[in-house]
């Protein structure tokens, strides 16, 4: 077996030793990250996550710290939904802009303390982006990528599994909930989160050392549960309609065109980066919107390749970001990024080279 050579270009997880003996057969790259993406039977992880339990490692989900006397403010500056209320122990899923109002990340914002919050982020570089917002308002912070690497226990049997593990306090965590715990002198923090809509948590290890040690752990106490392998599933993170930063945005995308606008808060200070933006956007009117769309073609293809153009009535009016076969619909399914014209149960076509796939638009989640 080739070996991956220790690189700040591509790195591996704490986890990485653990799922080669679980017989991880592919990666993909991701924060600079070898991010798990299959074991080898897509059809069993699927059902695992669906009907038992699914561990995952999710390490690529860094975290941006930050601590200081203008920790708060920095971090208020850096996402365009009101922070103020967030308690300590408590987290909130965030839409994050540049200036000229295009989403450029939606993390969670966990409150560690008065002056320490997180940022767990998806695939970009946002350590370097706070930095520079920090220098340019000359705010007295300390930002880093702390030793954390998040685990992920998704499936409707995973609050079981969790709780052998940690004890029956976790239940009562709310969503995006968290507090520290121990085990084995391990050090994590436990929060009710995941990257799936069947239910779970994230632990996030703060000892890189002992990834595997926890792997082992959780993979045990999860044996009555019939616990195995996975990975963010994308068949249930499509029908769930989970929005996937970087798969389902451009280079323009605003987040009220990716049903994100419940989490903007227009009426935020001036200071808070992309909302002047975000509220002319607003009131002029959002050209593209988000939708499902069902394929007639019902052939079962392992997956569907990203940004297709999408026709309607002959013209050009957006693109399909994803698409994938549907265990719970069993039809080809996907996002559609396209011209407010589009509407639900508007028939399109996707262009894929010389095929053109006809199909039908939804109302998003699927499910």
């Amino acid at each position: 077996m080739a070996e991956i050579g220790p690189n700040t270009r591509l790195r591996v997880s704490p986890f990485y030793e653990a799922t080669i003996q679980e017989g991880v057969s592919a990666f993909s790259p991701y924060n600079n990250m070898l991010m798990p993406v299959s074991y080898g039977d897509t059809t069993a992880e699927y059902d695992r996550l669906m009907n038992r339990v699914a561990q995952w490692d999710v390490s690529v989900e860094r975290q941006v710290q930050i601590t200081g006397p203008d920790a708060a403010t920095l971090t208020q500056l850096l996402s365009t939904r009101d922070l103020s209320g967030i308690e300590v122990g408590k987290g909130k899923y965030v839409p994050m802009c540049d200036h000229r109002g295009t989403l450029i990340n939606d993390p969670v914002v966990l409150k560690h303390a008065d002056g320490t919050f997180w940022l767990s982020i998806g695939d970009n570089n946002i350590l370097m982006w706070a930095r520079a917002i920090a220098a340019e308002r000359g705010l007295n912070v300390d930002l880093c990528e702390p030793d954390v690497s998040p685990m992920a226990v998704q499936g409707p049997k995973a609050e079981d599994v969790v709780a052998n593990v940690f004890g029956d306090w976790v239940r009562a965590l709310k969503y995006f909930w968290f507090a520290p715990a121990e085990i084995n002198g391990i050090p994590v923090i436990i929060q009710r989160s995941g990257y799936s809509k069947q239910g779970g948590f994230e632990i996030y290890l703060k000892d890189g050392t002992r990834g595997t040690e926890l792997w082992n752990i959780v993979r045990e106490a999860g044996t009555p549960w019939d616990i195995g392998p996975g990975n963010p599933n994308p068949a249930e993170r499509i029908e769930s309609g989970l929005l996937s930063y970087g798969g389902d945005t451009d280079d323009a995308t605003n987040p009220f065109e990716v049903r994100l606008e419940k989490y903007v808060t227009l009426d935020l200070p001036d200071e808070v980066v992309g909302i002047k933006a975000l509220r002319d956007i607003h009131a002029a009117g959002v050209k593209r919107h988000q939708l499902g769309v069902v394929l007639d073609d019902q052939s079962q293809r392992a997956g569907h390749a990203i940004w297709y153009k999408v026709q309607h009535d002959g013209c050009h009016v957006g693109h399909m970001t994803n698409g994938i076969w549907s265990p719970r619909t069993q039809s080809m399914i996907g996002y559609v990024l396209v011209s407010k014209t589009v509407q639900i149960g508007d028939p399109i076509e996707v262009l894929r080279g010389s095929i053109v796939d006809k199909g039908i638009t939804c109302d998003l989640p699927f499910f």
